[in-house]
């Protein structure tokens, strides 16, 4: 039957997406079981000693970073729309470079840094005539600040990128009006571009903000208590998994306060067309204050990508120069990675192409159909290790009935890594699913119609005739998926089988015992692997250096 030009998918489809929907809400149902149905003789010990402190901690870190992102990711986008100078056209695409650095790399490299006796406060004792630490010293990285240091320019980016795109829609005759009106620049940028880009910036806030939230590895090595790590240590430290669940609860009331400021503002987004506006063109700057724009643009990324990925190009050459060569565990760590990067990729691709093709054919239940592709792309806001707690009882207990069905020794789903890589498909699963309905919707219903016509049958029309258009939206969204589970730390430290290691993992344990050495070179194929899709991002959302608008020369 077809509704609305698209024919319904089998009840096959549709009964497929729905078990994907409740698969992803399974975690944290599970979750809130363990929290609520191991009494309350928990909630007094987490209430006296552990969640006070780990709750303000990440409040404090959440308001840290998110002013730092704001400041940075709306101040470049401005300047890069609004102004031209020299390095604009390489800086407009090259902001977006710290997206390739894991939050748990950039802390790893800066606290070698940065260390008292590290290369940057060598140089500056130098340069200042002092010899030993004790006369000179910076601030200590392990600190709040220092998170948020670290955090800050890794993660404005997510608030860059939605910022320029509202910056680059919007009409200049708004901006001429204003001026026309006596405004200043400054006062037409606070009174009028501002008050109508806030709600993108609250979408890349709320991003950047969950990637915050998300990250263990860095507020870990830089020693700061947030929930994350709080969970982790209950878990593993303590061996108290109703504890961690507990903690990780208190987590998802942070997450769907920032999963609501994410979806209001989308909401309220509103792109204006270029084709019937005249956008804004930039005001070419001059002398000194071109190249204070140059270096008020470039110093993200430097602090954010160059500085740490020539730290680890320089450690990972003296360990091959020094004939440490490449370790037998580091190979075995490359390939565990590429192994479940692949598992991932492949379980996160299948299940977003059931869900978006479900919700594309909706049938007579379209809002059915919508409300389980929202609820699959939701694993992206859920933290790891929420996930990882969420999925351990009901991965056991499905291990325990294998084992007695089939005389099984061990866990066959934990041991085998089945459970890891669900974890990393549930979180990464809004990529593909994003990507196949975008491509879906850009097919026009009468190809299918005419498929339709000609006796191909539902699956037959996706198979012969969406797949091949869809090639494009599908390798994105395997790219974009591989990459972030070869990145992934805290659902693989907690999920990994015995004796597994991935280079996250592998980095996580060496910062742990101070090899530094030893750990760059995991770290810098990370880096390697996340330059892929942040390279594929500028050209999609940032387009072609020649389509930027030339400067305003009058």
């Amino acid at each position: 039957m077809s509704f609305g030009g698209l024919h319904a998918a089998g009840p096959l489809w549709r009964s497929a997406s729905f078990a994907i929907a409740i698969g992803v809400l399974a975690p944290v149902l599970t979750l809130a079981w363990l929290a609520f149905g191991s009494g309350v003789a928990h909630w007094g010990p987490l209430f006296a000693h552990v969640l006070p402190q780990a709750a303000l901690n990440t409040a404090v870190l959440l308001a840290g970073v998110g002013a730092l992102v704001l400041v940075i990711g709306t101040g470049c986008a401005w300047l890069v729309t609004a102004c031209d100078f020299p390095g604009r056209r390489v800086l407009h695409w090259a902001l977006l470079l710290p997206l390739a650095m894991p939050t748990y790399i950039v802390a790893f490299a800066y606290l070698d840094l940065l260390h008292p006796i590290g290369p940057v406060q060598g140089a500056i004792r130098w340069a200042l005539g002092f010899d030993s630490p004790r006369q000179f010293r910076l601030p200590d990285l392990r600190s709040m600040p220092g998170a948020m240091f670290v955090l800050g320019f890794v993660l404005y980016p997510y608030v860059y990128m939605t910022a320029r795109a509202m910056f680059m829609t919007q009409p200049a005759h708004l901006m001429e009006a204003a001026r026309t009106l006596g405004e200043s620049r400054r006062g037409a940028f606070f009174r009028v571009a501002l008050p109508l880009a806030r709600p993108a910036l609250a979408v890349g806030l709320s991003l950047a903000l969950l990637e915050t939230l998300n990250d263990i590895g860095a507020s870990e090595f830089l020693g700061v208590n947030t929930l994350t790590v709080a969970v982790y240590t209950t878990w593993i430290t303590r061996s108290d998994l109703a504890g961690a669940a507990q903690i990780a609860c208190a987590m998802l009331f942070v997450v769907v306060a920032l999963v609501w400021l994410e979806r209001n503002g989308r909401r309220h987004q509103r792109f204006g067309s270029t084709q019937r506006m005249r956008p804004m063109q930039p005001r070419r700057l001059h002398g000194w204050a071109a190249w204070l724009a140059t270096a008020t643009a470039a110093l993200p990324v430097m602090i954010g990508f160059a500085a740490p990925a020539l730290y680890l190009v320089w450690e990972s050459s003296k360990r091959l120069r020094q004939g440490g060569g490449i370790s037998q565990g580091l190979l075995s760590s490359l390939g565990n990675t590429l192994a479940l990067a692949a598992g991932v990729t492949v379980v996160a691709v299948a299940a977003g192409l059931v869900v978006a093709w479900a919700a594309r054919s909706q049938g007579s239940r379209p809002n059915r159909a919508r409300w389980q592709a929202r609820v699959a792309a939701l694993g992206y806001a859920v933290p790891g290790t929420v996930l990882a707690i969420g999925l351990l009882t009901p991965a056991l207990a499905i291990d325990a009935a294998l084992a007695n069905a089939f005389g099984f020794t061990g866990l066959p789903l934990m041991g085998a890594g089945v459970v890891l890589v669900v974890a990393c498909a549930i979180r990464f699963l809004a990529m593909p699913v994003g990507g196949i309905e975008a491509g879906l919707a850009r097919i026009p219903p009468a190809i299918e119609q005419a498929s339709r016509l000609l006796g191909e049958t539902t699956g037959g029309t996706l198979r012969r005739v969406h797949l091949p258009l869809l090639q494009p939206a599908i390798a994105t969204g395997a790219l974009l998926v591989f990459v972030d589970a070869m990145k992934e730390l805290p659902a693989t430290l907690l999920l990994r089988p015995a004796n597994f290691d991935t280079l996250a993992t592998w980095l996580y344990a060496e910062a742990a015992r101070g090899t530094y050495e030893e750990g760059a070179i995991a770290a810098l194929a990370i880096v390697a692997a996340g330059l892929l899709p942040v390279v594929l991002l500028a050209r999609n959302q940032l387009g072609t250096p020649s389509a930027l608008p030339g400067p305003d020369k009058t």
